[in-house]
């Protein structure tokens, strides 16, 4: 089924300037082994990656998989999709926060993690039932915040994407500016 939005989110998704189609000047061009963020596009695409995944709470592993997503968005770094059964359900539980909404995902739902000796408000999120069927095999996965949590992928710790709100890892593999830094508000 193709799904159709109503007009509000279709303004929103019509409102972005960059889509990937063209990386713009102020962009850091990829070295070898490199992706820049200005190359995914908008909208925002699903891949698979084996890479092993871990998250951590303190010394608690919350989630361990070979079978992660990355979202790729155009001036995004990835946001990295972890299957459910990935991730330790004692781990995880309902936030009273309320969910933000994505013109692409729709409503998300926010978690809480719980490590051996606290829990952090918030730090996780997943879309239970995406509104656009591009999105639908990221149904009940979950993705993590890296500020308050330790997030590797092969081993290599990630870091946050700045700004607070966006989920997204960056890795040495990665070339920007991203969306959050300072100045970033219209792309």
């Amino acid at each position: 089924m193709t799904y159709t939005p109503p007009p509000w989110i279709a303004l929103a998704r019509a409102s972005w300037t960059w889509r990937g189609a063209a990386r713009p000047a102020f962009a850091v061009a990829p070295g070898p082994g490199q992706e820049s963020v200005w190359d995914y596009p908008r909208p925002p695409i699903v891949v698979t990656d084996a890479r092993r995944v871990i998250v951590r709470c303190g010394a608690a592993i919350v989630a361990d998989s070979r079978g992660a997503m990355r979202l790729l968005e155009t001036s995004h770094p990835p946001t990295w999709y972890l299957p459910r059964a990935d991730v330790d359900a004692a781990r995880i539980r309902p936030s009273s926060r309320a969910g933000s909404f994505c013109e692409w995902k729709g409503q998300a739902s926010y978690l809480e993690v719980v490590g051996d000796d606290h829990e952090i408000a918030a730090a996780a999120w997943s879309y239970e039932r995406p509104i656009d069927d591009a999105f639908t095999d990221l149904a009940g996965a979950v993705a993590f915040h890296a500020t308050e949590l330790e997030c590797t992928v092969d081993g290599e710790r990630v870091r946050p994407q700045p700004g607070g709100f966006y989920g997204g890892w960056i890795t040495s593999e990665l070339v920007g500016p991203w969306k959050g830094e300072p100045g970033s508000g219209g792309w």
